[in-house]
């Protein structure tokens, strides 16, 4: 297969799945990791994929933003595990703050036997935190149809009235340089909110949010913990100076 022939094979994959590895690109076409490795480094020099722990993903504009059903099918077991540990750190008693996100909804079925208090602004979250009779108070703001989350002046206003022992945030990019970002930011004022009104703060975030810079900033990476599902040396080096990690792997 002719290079030109790989990358368009490659490209056309990665518009099906959105995330694809290495060992599947060398398994369909039949050449070498190495071979694999070149062509992805010289697709994501021409800024069309991003590499990523073991594989590739799409790169996207810094103002895009999937919606939550797109969301919701990629990733889902590293978001699984990346919630499974994120709940193990919750204390009975605590109240914590619930970002709106495909991750931390994840994180629902594991706070059934916790004593926990649950403030949130992510509309899906309602329905299944009811469900599992876990105490919940929701903020005001205007609804973001793409996501479900609650924004704007009344959801700021509204969260103030809150402190929290834990807050739990998603983002759509973590970078070394310019911390945690979102494309929207209007949602990027509430989760820096609920950040400073927390003792501590966690960004769930699986592989392919690493080293992606999004338009606009949450906060500075020393302003919450990372827990992520892969990272490779390099990028973890560069994160470690500035933040505590946790990589999930089971």
């Amino acid at each position: 297969m002719l290079t030109q022939e790989r990358h368009e094979l490659i490209l056309n994959l990665l518009e099906e799945k959105d995330t694809i590895k290495i060992s599947e690109l060398i398994h369909i076409t039949g050449a070498s990791e190495s071979t694999i490795r070149r062509d992805l480094s010289q697709l994501e020099e021409e800024n069309v994929l991003k590499r990523i722990h073991g594989g590739a993903t799409l790169s996207r504009k810094k103002a895009f933003e999937m919606s939550v059903a797109e969301k919701s099918a990629r990733n889902i077991e590293e978001k699984r595990k990346i919630a499974h540990y994120a709940a193990s750190l919750i204390e009975s008693g605590d109240c914590i703050f619930l970002d709106a996100g495909t991750t931390t909804y994840e994180m629902i079925p594991f706070l059934t036997d916790k004593d926990i208090t649950v403030v949130t602004n992510g509309l899906p979250h309602v329905a299944h935190l009811v469900q599992n009779e876990i105490v919940l108070f929701v903020i005001g703001g205007a609804v973001k149809h793409k996501t479900g989350a609650l924004i704007g002046v009344n959801a700021l206003e509204s969260l103030k009235q809150y402190r929290f022992d834990k807050a739990f945030i998603g983002a759509n990019g973590v970078d070394a340089v310019y911390g945690y970002t979102t494309p929207d930011p209007e949602e990027a004022m509430v989760k820096r909110c609920a950040i400073n009104l927390a003792k501590e703060s966690f960004i769930l975030a699986d592989e392919t949010k690493i080293s992606e810079v999004s338009f606009a900033k949450i906060a500075d990476l020393n302003q919450a913990a990372v827990i992520t599902n892969e990272l490779e040396d390099e990028q973890k080096a560069l994160l470690k100076e500035k933040t505590d990690i946790k990589v999930v792997t089971t």
